[in-house]
Formats: C-alpha cells, structure tokens, sequence
C-alpha cells in the first residue's frame, strides 16, 4: 500500500502541464467535475511515499559514520556497554516526566542520559546490520550543556519547563547552531547558521539539542524518483519495524525512526502536508501537524510558506504536548505568526484528567474497510465517545503542485538571504540544480525532476493568489460542512489519509499509534480538528492512547 506523504489517496486533481493556458483561466471551483490525466497521476505518484525493497544508495556518499563520531568519541570514552545496560530499563520507552522522575530521584543525571542516548545512536544507528540511518549529525557540545545543567541551580528559574534537560533531535532543514543545516543536501552541506527560533524557544527552557536526524531531501519535493528517507547527506533511512521492507514515511523519516527506535527524549519534524503525520504514522510514534502559524518557520529551510510548519513526534502523547508547549510562540519575523494569549504549560496542564464522554467524532464511511480502524473506533467508544459515520465532501485541490512550485521558487532565496551561512553563493532552485549536476553520483543518484518542476512552472503572483484562495477554501469547506451538519468535535483518519485537506485548511492533525497490520506494517489514528484545537487533539490523543496502549517498540532495538 502506498502512504501519500503530501496528498491523500483519494486526491485526483491537479492542473494541467500548459502554465500558460493554466494563467489564464480562473482558479477551478469546488463544483467543478475534472478528470484526472495520465500526467498529473504522475505528478502525485512522485510526492508519494514509495514501496521500495530495493534501493540505488543505502548508506551516505558523502558522510560517514566516523565523521559523525569524531568530536564525540573521545566524549563517551567514560561510557561503556555495562553503563548503557544499567540505564536502559530507566530509560528506553520512558516517557519525559518519568525520566524528570528519575533524575530529581537521583538515578542519574542529564549527563548520563544524553550520553545514553548518544551511545544508542553509535550503537544502532549505522554502519551495523541493524542500521536507521536516521542521525545525520551529532551536537558536539551536548555532552558539556548535560554537565552545565547537572552543575546549575536550575531552581532558581520561575519556571521550570518539562522539557528541561531532555536531549531532542532535530530534522536537518531546521537552523541550530554548531551543526550545519542540510536539508539532506550536498549544496548545504557548508550551511552554518544560528539558532532557528523554535531552537531559541528550546534552548530558552533548557533543552538540549543532540543533534540533526535525516530526511526526505529538501523535504521530498526535490527528486520525484526517490524513495521516502532518502538524502545524499544522511543516505536511506531504515524503517525500524522492518528494514529495506516497511517504508518510513517523509519527509520528517529520520525524526519518525529516531523517535521510534528510543534515540533521543523527543524529536522535531515539519510538515507542508503530512511530512510529519506519514513518518510518525509509519513508525508507530505520535506526530503533531499544528496550526500552521502557531510554531515559527524562521530558520526552516522552507517549501512553501503557505503551508509549512514544525511540530513535536514522540513515542507518547503527553511528551507530544510538552515539546509543543515548549516551541509554540509569536515570531514577528514569521507572516504566518500570531499573538497567543496563552502561557507555557497551557498544553499540559489537566491532560491526565481528560475525557471523551460526549466527543462526537467524524468517520468516512470508505474507512470502514480497515480493520485497525474499527478496533480504534471501538476503543473511542468505549470511552464515552459517539462515532458518526459520514460522506466525505466531494471536493478537489486543484493546482496544488502549482502552489508548492510558486511558493519554493520565492521562499527558497528568502530562506537563503535571511539565514544560510554567508559563504554559500547558491540562491535558487536553478542554482542548485547546476551545482547538482557537477557529481550527479552523489548529488543526485535519482534526479531532480521535481526541482526541475519548479524552474519550470511560470505560474506569477496573481495566479498564486488565485491557487491558495481555492485551496483554503476548499480544504475549509471539506471538514466544516460535515461538523457543521453532525454537530462534530473532530474528524477521524488514518495516518496521513486527509493531510492535503488538512494542510490546505490550515487545521491541525495529530497522529497516534493504533497498530499493526498482519505484516507488521504500523498504523496510526489521525485527529483533525479546527484552527487552535491542538488541545483538544492532544486531550482526544491521550485517551485513545491511554485506553488503547497500541505501541509497541520494535523488537530489535530493545
């Protein structure tokens, strides 16, 4: 089965190749019939995650495992396998405030659980027959941050914050320094940078950065061709639950695999439209998609400004909302950022208590045929829950390749001026491709036919208002129509299923583990809800989790 990473599998439309004719008309309406073309199904199938069992580059071209390690090494040299063994069953599946537990207990300190965590990494994660390759670069100053805080008299804050102290992964298109920022690819492998603002935002309630996890390169709209997990930097993510067997979801792989396989507290993907619920989803991990413009995008390396954003994915849902509470702010730099009334602990705060007596959910009739899916709905149930069964709207998201074009085409120099490293001289998606084409081996092993795409798209401004207006409202009128006429709390998915209509919308998502098929192959119950639920999503995710206790780590990297 294929997960759609940037559509849902029921979307068939998209414009028409002829830029020209597509200016000219006006923006396709939701009443319109459209047939899909042999070409815009391959448009689709080219942003979709793939089957693949066999891959043309595994491990990375351009990075090795002993340059990951080089300034880490002789950092772990005091931590040893008997070290790692006595940690591990305080550690390994822990949730955060079990893991705050311990540390104030006195069972060990930040130290030793960042070096866990980086020793686990060395251990699993490349190079070995088990490998992820989902870490594509280590902090190399984590280990003395862990000691500072151990030393500091971090009680003398105000406030301290859940996230204190854990070790989080980055996805690597999001700005931190010390580590460059690669999107996965070789033209930014120089890219040093600052802080993006979600890192200021950890970094400001004393979390700690471990390092950077691979991805879908340039978030999977670059290659078209490629499998999902795959960079020239970080090579072929591995799907834990199934290597070379189960895809990993993209474009957020490495944050999935890592979050799965117990490689740090919590990780931080991004989504454009289910980047972030296909890889928690694949995984069997929770991913939160927020309300796009609740969590800044300044030092994100972008796709489209319209619709990105980045969020939490983690093995439990409680540690979901406290990354949320921990990155969530106004960025006056950010035009999709807002003032928030709300302070730090709103996403916690009374989520043990949470019920769903009288949460009245939406659930497409075309879903009845999975089997997970109707066990999940009973668990929902049982827990005070009323399922109504619905017909979904018979809209279209006409042109969405076209806004993802238009939007990359201007967002990528914006990205470049503001916050890539001085050095670095490429500045658009033409330039890159030019740089790319010097070692295609190891550059561009399966093309770049969606960067080629956006060169070649001359869609103007016009048009693009005239694309994100039928979008938004379109992907609105697919959730708000039937919540409206059900009297609905939420709406009721699977994985990334809705993620387009989600994206578009600009509603929030969540994802929650909910089991396995006869092949092993994980699944996830999504929530959607309307802008601002994300309480909501994380207080219905915590229920279901709590009731359904679906999770289960994979067995070989216990």
């Amino acid at each position: 089965m294929r997960y759609i990473l940037l559509l849902s599998t029921f979307l068939f439309i998209f414009s028409c190749k002829d830029n020209n004719a597509r200016e000219a008309r006006e923006p396709i309406s939701e009443s319109e019939t459209v047939e899909t073309t042999g070409e815009e199904q391959s448009d689709l199938d080219a942003i979709s995650t793939k089957d693949f069992t066999e891959f043309k580059v595994l491990d990375s071209k351009n990075l090795t495992k002993a340059e990951i390690w080089k300034e880490i090494d002789p950092q772990l040299e005091d931590f040893s396998e008997v070290n790692y063994n006595k940690l591990k069953p305080l550690i390994l599946e822990q949730d955060i405030p079990t893991l705050q537990k311990h540390i104030a207990e006195g069972k060990f300190n930040y130290e030793a659980l960042t070096k866990f965590y980086l020793y686990r990494i060395r251990k699993f994660d490349r190079e070995n027959p088990l490998s992820l390759n989902s870490v594509i670069s280590i902090n190399p100053n984590v280990i003395n941050e862990a000691k500072r805080l151990d030393k500091e008299d971090d009680y003398h804050l105000d406030f301290i914050h859940p996230i204190y102290g854990m070790p989080i992964l980055l996805k690597d298109n999001i700005n931190a320094s010390g580590m460059a920022t690669t999107a996965g690819a070789v033209a930014l492998k120089d890219n040093i940078t600052d802080d993006a603002f979600i890192v200021k935002q950890l970094k400001s309630k004393g979390a700690l950065i471990l390092g950077k996890a691979n991805l879908s390169e340039w978030a999977y709209f670059f290659c078209g061709e490629c499998p999902s997990g795959y960079s020239a930097i970080g090579g072929q993510t591995l799907n834990p639950y199934g290597r070379r067997i189960i895809d990993t979801g993209g474009s957020s792989s490495g944050s999935g695999v890592a979050a799965s396989a117990n490689f740090a507290a919590a990780t931080i993907g991004s989504e454009t439209a289910g980047s972030i619920l296909s890889p928690a989803s694949q995984n069997s991990v929770v991913g939160l998609k927020p309300t796009v413009g609740l969590v800044s995008r300044s030092g994100i390396v972008p796709i489209s400004s319209t619709l990105d954003t980045a969020g939490p994915i983690t093995r439990t849902v409680m540690d979901n909302a406290i990354v949320l509470d921990a990155i969530f702010g106004e960025d006056k730099t950010d035009t999709k950022s807002f003032m928030m009334m709300w302070q730090s602990g709103f996403y916690t705060k009374d989520l043990k208590s949470a019920s769903l007596n009288g949460k009245r959910f939406g659930a497409p009739k075309r879903l009845m045929a999975d089997t997970l899916y109707i066990k999940a709905l009973e668990v929902l149930k049982r827990q005070g829950a009323e399922i109504v069964e619905i017909d979904e709207e018979q809209l279209r998201l006409p042109n969405f390749i076209n806004l993802l074009n238009l939007d990359m085409k201007k967002d990528l120099p914006a990205y470049m001026d503001a916050y890539a490293n001085d050095n670095i001289t490429l500045r658009t998606v033409a330039d890159v491709m030019e740089f790319n084409l010097k070692d295609s081996v190891k550059t561009m092993p399966y093309g770049q036919n969606l960067f080629k795409g956006i060169v070649d798209d001359q869609g103007n401004a016009n048009y693009l208002e005239r694309i994100k207006d039928t979008l938004s409202r379109n992907g609105k009128q697919y959730f708000d129509v039937p919540m409206q006429k059900h009297n609905l709390d939420g709406f009721l998915s699977i994985n990334n299923y809705h993620a387009a209509f989600a994206a578009v919308a600009e509603y929030p998502a969540i994802t929650v583990p909910m089991g396995y098929t006869s092949e092993g192959v994980p699944k996830g119950l999504t929530f959607i809800g309307k802008r601002l639920q994300e309480r909501q999503l994380l207080e219905w995710a915590y229920t279901y989790e709590q009731a359904s206790k679906a999770r289960v780590a994979p067995k070989d990297y216990n």
